[in-house]
């Protein structure tokens, strides 16, 4: 029997498509689903959707519900994290604080002022899960699909070594299905390789039927309709070299050239305050999804590409699977520092995961992730250690707010941010 615990199971949408995936493996046997979240509405909710998914394939599954979260873990195998701390409360402080001082963001999950904040108030929550895992399911292995995941992921392995966890995304999986239209070709016909870090994880090799398919991608982007469906990243690989997972509009924030100014903006169609308009939308989603439970509609039920099912059934069969994962650096890639996260192919079977050395990137590459991954550790250090100025640094590093704030005004928008975000983040040294 299987036990897979779901932290944040208020997240409906997204229970239902992991179970989707993971009740499609019948091999599994009898699985055992234990879902958690602060919220008893939530919680009922996301039991809600999972029963009726057991029920349309007529699975094998118990499904618990624990506001207690040390209940939902005890004796797990698998721990799946989807939480959302300060949900959509907290998001507007990360867009509204930075837009009073002139820095505009589109997402603000992953790096950048928005993702610094976003991973200094999840790593307590990281801290605390970890340590319940490794008294009550200490072999359980972590999957964490929260944000920002490089950040998050990086916490977990740094102050807790024995830790099996892996970072999931379907940033490259999403990119394959895009280069796939844009070529004009199945998705099935691509092969690719690919390193790096989360959503800037470089398409190192990318083919068609075994053969070279940058030539082609290149012709497809002089294409002006194709062109404008991803400019920056168009850009960037005009620029760079090669295709860089993730969308445009989380690309345009993690480089100095796109949002800076309003005609950069315009020209390149990036959509500021994207995630606010996201988050409003997921509030309204989950509303109707209770909406259709308590009415009895149905579904759709359709396998994701996510990773989370294909992890869980190479561990319990053996069968071997490869998947993207974002992992400690322990020399996977050669000219980016030692022991930061990096996204790498990985091979999964019942031995667990095991990262694959992809070697050196190309030095444009590198310069290019280099200093999120440096912004990375002075965050994940900050929350560690309680080091506030720390947080300060991380601001003052990142590229898109250095290239429009002074050091001064970097400051003063850290500390206002600090003190809105108030005990939702790590506790400092220099509290008073």
């Amino acid at each position: 029997m299987v036990k897979i615990a779901m932290m944040g199971a208020g997240s409906a949408v997204f229970v239902k498509n992991l179970l989707t995936d993971i009740l499609n493996f019948t091999e599994l046997g009898r699985v055992v689903i234990s879902l958690h979240d602060i919220d008893p509405e939530r919680l009922e909710t996301g039991g809600m959707m999972a029963r009726w998914t057991a029920q349309q394939f007529g699975a094998d599954a118990v499904i618990e519900e624990h506001l207690d979260r040390r209940r939902a873990l005890e004796g797990c195998d698998f721990v799946i994290n989807m939480v959302q701390i300060g949900m959509h409360e907290a998001t507007l402080l990360d867009f509204d604080i930075p837009r009073k001082y002139g820095l505009k963001q589109t997402i603000a999950d992953t790096v950048g002022i928005g993702g610094i904040f976003r991973g200094l108030r999840t790593i307590p929550f990281m801290l605390d899960l970890v340590a319940d895992m490794r008294e009550l399911c200490p072999d359980a292995v972590l999957l964490n699909y929260t944000n920002p995941m490089s950040i998050l992921t990086w916490a977990v392995y740094k102050a807790f070594p024995e830790q099996r966890v892996v970072g999931l995304c379907h940033n490259v999986q999403h990119t394959a299905r895009d280069l796939a239209s844009y070529l004009g070709v199945e998705q099935s016909r691509l092969s690719y390789d690919c390193a790096g870090i989360n959503h800037m994880t470089w398409f190192l090799k990318l083919q068609i039927d075994g053969k070279d398919a940058y030539p082609a991608l290149r012709r497809a982007m002089a294409d002006p309709e194709i062109y404008a469906r991803d400019k920056v990243r168009f850009e960037l690989m005009r620029t760079l070299g090669w295709f860089v997972s993730e969308s445009s509009e989380h690309n345009a924030e993690y480089t100095p050239y796109f949002l800076r100014r309003d005609d950069q903006i315009a020209e390149y169609d990036v959509p500021v305050d994207e995630y606010v308009r996201r988050s409003i939308r997921n509030l309204g989603r989950y509303t109707e999804t209770r909406r259709k439970l308590l009415a009895g509609e149905d579904f759709p039920l359709e396998r994701s590409d996510e990773y989370g099912s294909l992890i869980i059934r190479a561990m319990v069969t053996g069968e071997p699977t490869v998947i993207y994962g974002n992992v400690e650096n322990t020399r996977l890639i050669d000219n980016l520092p030692e022991g930061c996260c990096v996204e790498v192919p990985v091979i999964v079977d019942r031995n667990g995961l095991r990262p694959c050395h992809a070697g050196t990137l190309p030095p444009e590459l590198a310069a290019h992730c280099a200093p999120h991954v440096f912004v990375q550790d002075l965050t994940v250090r900050a929350a560690l250690d309680g080091d506030r100025e720390r947080v300060h640094r991380a601001a003052a590093l990142d590229r898109h707010a250095a290239s429009v704030l002074s050091l001064q005004e970097t400051r003063r928008m850290v500390d206002e941010l600090i003190a809105a975000h108030g005990d939702a983040l790590p506790k400092w040294k220099d509290a008073a």
